[in-house]
């Protein structure tokens, strides 16, 4: 594998952009605390795992090049991402004012963060596209792709995690802010409403 440090440099520059997972975790900070952001986003490293091997088996590329297979992915992904956000605005409807903290609410452990995270991310084929495109940027000619794919995948995978971590659990640092209905209220229907755009502009997708 050449220039690992120039790919942990690209890989970060590429975690600092918000897509759907970053919209969940926020979402589900802000609704279940620290726990459910933390559930959140090993879930979402748990298909980064998944796609990492999937590339590594050759599975992506054939998702990617199969026109049926991206599209039941894209759409699959499309209308989870979708489902996420109209029951994160509809959950408004039924929120009273002054109700207390949803996050001591027993449905929570059948809504499972750990669970969307993990799915958001494995039914994304854009994902896979990702880690087709990117990674043999940085395999040396020549070079058997399985131990630098996985290295590299764990790689982006571990400081994916650090840095969502950190950003959860900044979220919950300013929780007492957080907390107060009015912003509550606000913050989640934006999450709710970015989640439905990221389903709309995900079904949108084209196949590379």
């Amino acid at each position: 594998m050449e220039h690992f440090a120039l790919f942990m440099f690209m890989s970060f520059l590429l975690i600092l952009l918000p897509g759907p997972d970053t919209g969940l975790a926020t979402q589900n900070t802000i609704r279940y605390g620290r726990t459910g952001g933390v559930q959140t986003v090993i879930g979402s490293a748990g298909g980064t795992l998944i796609h990492t091997l999937a590339a590594v088996l050759g599975l992506s590329a054939i998702i990617v090049k199969s026109a049926l297979l991206f599209s039941i992915f894209k759409y699959a992904g499309a209308l989870y991402l979708i489902y996420l956000g109209v029951m994160s605005l509809w959950a408004l409807r039924k929120a009273e004012p002054d109700s207390a903290d949803e996050r001591t609410n027993p449905r929570y452990d059948n809504r499972s963060p750990l669970l969307q995270g993990m799915l958001t991310n494995v039914l994304n084929p854009k994902v896979a596209v990702f880690f087709l495109t990117f990674l043999p940027q940085f395999l040396a000619a020549g070079a058997k792709p399985l131990v630098p794919f996985l290295l590299m995948g764990l790689t982006y995978t571990i400081m994916t995690v650090i840095w969502m971590v950190l950003y959860v659990f900044l979220l919950d640092r300013i929780g007492a802010w957080i907390k107060r209905p009015a912003v509550r209220n606000a913050m989640q229907s934006i999450t709710g409403i970015v989640l439905l755009g990221f389903g709309v502009k995900l079904a949108l997708e084209r196949r590379p």
